[in-house]
């Protein structure tokens, strides 16, 4: 038995803690990720809509849509395929990292010349989501009087990112959408186009995704809500003239780090992680960290690099009131009125979106189609398993 040295009146002297082991960045986080026009565009382009009106009430004086395109559209405009991107996304589907994107494009697999979204046959459009901060009217961009909107910015919901959708459509000369796809909240809008515009859709593919948000679903991204107000630094949404480091970056990644365990499954974290300490970081009593620690504190210290904590607010509030149904009978009724083409496409592992959600949609829909992706990564599965997306689209499209 090993003897520990005793102290005064009798007690242990403990050995002293080793030092914490932390990730420190090399730069400090800036108060915003968000982009902003006096940086570099990149492959953005910019459609000006004018006003908005709000389905809550009130309008957008001025809204601005970016985007990026790939293909050619046809002489009759009827090759036209539009993407619509989750949460976090924006329309940088395709392209490299670099001067104007901070990261490089998240579907880039399926999009290009031969890929299941072929460019060589079809025009491919991606917006950035009204209410986002990667060059559409969002929270970060100027208000009328020249300062960013912040605190002032208006709820906006679903289907007032779909009402701008509709009007970049109309600029592009865009008559119909041969396909118009998303996943999570992207999928949302999918179906919302479906409903709302449905001469102009001829096919939707909803992945990973729900025709109206559940209590769970609610319940977890209240917490994410909470974690950014309850930020000091974030002085109520009005933080766009702090300097670096004195952002809400600490409220914007613990909502990462919440909702990145909602979009990977349990299984993948325990094969991954298991119990493992971070390097060299005692977890016992040392201060340190267990690997899967570590992943968490790197992907919110990723995200606060790149977006927006007031577009990350309002992006969720949208998705939270989400209801296909809402005004139209419910959520069955709404779906029996959709004439598109309907695939519905579930990860098998998606403790965020479970499949019985895509399932729901494709019953509903008349023309509908269940499918499921096998993977041990849950929600993000729509990310990372491309052969099975693409070999699912494919079949899709050519049907």
């Amino acid at each position: 038995m090993t003897s520990r040295p005793i102290g005064p009146a009798g007690r242990v002297v403990r050995p002293p803690r080793p030092a914490r082991r932390r990730h420190v960045p090399t730069t400090p986080i800036p108060a915003s990720g968000a982009w902003r026009e006096d940086q570099p565009v990149g492959n953005r382009q910019f459609v000006e809509l004018g006003p908005l009106p709000l389905e809550a009430g009130g309008q957008l004086p001025e809204v601005t849509l970016a985007y990026e395109t790939w293909g050619e559209l046809s002489p009759a405009g009827d090759n036209a395929i539009l993407v619509l991107h989750a949460l976090t996304g924006d329309s940088h589907v395709v392209g490299e990292a670099g001067a104007g994107h901070a990261s490089a494009g998240w579907w880039a697999d399926q999009i290009g010349p031969g890929r299941p979204l072929d460019t060589n046959r079809y025009f491919v459009v991606a917006p950035n989501v009204l209410g986002g901060c990667q060059g559409s009217t969002g929270p970060s961009s100027n208000a009328p009087n020249g300062t960013p909107w912040g605190s002032r910015f208006p709820y906006v919901t679903v289907r007032d990112q779909v009402a701008a959708e509709l009007e970049l459509a109309d600029f592009l000369g865009i008559g119909a959408w041969q396909l118009v796809i998303g996943a999570s909240m992207g999928g949302h809008r999918v179906l919302e186009w479906a409903v709302t515009a449905p001469d102009r859709v001829a096919a939707i593919a909803a992945i990973a995704t729900s025709a109206q948000t559940s209590a769970d679903q609610i319940a977890w991204a209240h917490a994410q809500l909470g974690a950014i107000r309850a930020d000091p630094k974030f002085r109520g949404g009005d933080y766009y003239d702090a300097a670096d480091g004195d952002g809400p970056h600490v409220g914007l990644g613990i909502a990462r780090q919440i909702a990145h365990t909602t979009y990977r499954s349990a299984h993948e974290l325990d094969e991954r992680f298991g119990r493992l300490p971070q390097g060299g970081e005692n977890p016992l009593g040392g201060g340190g960290r267990f690997a899967v620690q570590s992943y968490l504190d790197h992907h919110a210290d990723k995200l606060a690099r790149r977006f927006d904590a007031n577009s990350y607010v309002a992006l969720t509030e949208s998705m939270l009131t989400h209801d296909l149904g809402r005004d139209r009978g419910g959520v069955e009724s709404a779906l029996a009125t959709i004439r598109a083409r309907t695939l519905a496409l579930a990860v098998d592992t998606d403790r965020l979106f479970p499949p019985s959600q895509s399932q729901r949609i494709a019953a509903g829909v008349p023309n509908g189609i269940y499918r499921e992706l096998r993977s041990d990564h849950g929600h993000d599965g729509f990310l990372i398993e491309h052969d099975q997306v693409g070999a699912i689209l494919s079949e899709f499209l050519a049907g």
